[in-house]
């Protein structure tokens, strides 16, 4: 999966490209999606039909993407008062 910055973007869209044989779930490799941020992600994601199940993937940021309504929602749940430095 190659991913880019959303922060590069002037619209503030993070764009995603898989390989041929990505192992993510095909629905969110041919379907945009939209994310949201969320403070407690377990809530959120509590019976719903889940496509990625929660992973961190960079310090501080923990993410789902579940099935809304036929389309992949990404749901994010940052910790907040990390020591790391600024949050992008």
């Amino acid at each position: 999966m190659y991913v880019s910055a959303f922060e590069t973007s002037a619209c503030g869209i993070q764009w995603m490209r898989f390989e041929p044989d990505s192992p993510v779930h095909a629905l969110i490799q041919s379907v945009p999606h939209i994310a949201f941020e969320v403070d407690d992600l377990q809530a959120a994601i509590e019976g719903k039909e889940i496509l990625t199940p929660p992973n961190s993937p960079s310090e501080g940021v923990t993410v789902a993407m579940i099935l809304d309504s036929g389309a992949p929602v990404e749901l994010l749940e940052f910790r907040r008062g990390l020591s790391s430095g600024p949050r992008r």
